[in-house]
């Protein structure tokens, strides 16, 4: 060890992590909160703005202004929900579909530039005891922290 402890090294790793990624993705024209959503609306189809708010642990004022920047572009729409009228329901559209594929690509490239240095079983390895740890904190799988410190979306 060189003097810094794992909580220390796991910020610096996770803050360079972070930037990167807000970088890569900036070349598909989206920031990581309108990634976020999309990828929740994607494995998530169906639910409400409300629903989803709270999985992010962000009020839903403040989500509406995410969904009318992603409906805008045309990568998601909300429809009536048929159960209850008040809400909508959000999907991806078509295009919000071929966005989630050049994510998924973006994604899969950050992966593997940020762990290049590790071998696949290190890989694992480091994948299984983040995810312990993750889990143990109580962390959504899936949700990055920051939703809720979010002023604007």
């Amino acid at each position: 060890m060189h003097g810094f402890g794992s909580a220390f090294l796991l910020a610096q790793v996770g803050a360079h992590a972070a930037q990167r990624f807000t970088e890569r993705i900036a070349e598909l024209d989206l920031t990581p909160a309108q990634v976020g959503l999309l990828r929740l609306v994607a494995t998530r189809p169906g639910q409400s703005q409300q629903a989803i708010a709270a999985q992010l642990g962000t009020p839903p004022t403040r989500l509406v202004a995410l969904v009318d920047a992603l409906e805008k572009r045309g990568l998601v729409e909300r429809r009536r929900n048929p159960e209850d009228r008040r809400l909508y329901a959000l999907e991806l559209t078509e295009d919000g579909r071929a966005s989630m594929s050049r994510i998924a690509l973006t994604s899969m490239a950050h992966e593997r530039a940020l762990t290049a240095a590790l071998t696949e079983d290190e890989r694992a390895t480091l994948h299984a005891l983040l995810t312990k740890i993750a889990d143990e904190q109580g962390l959504t799988p899936g949700v990055h922290p920051g939703y809720t410190r979010l002023k604007s979306l």
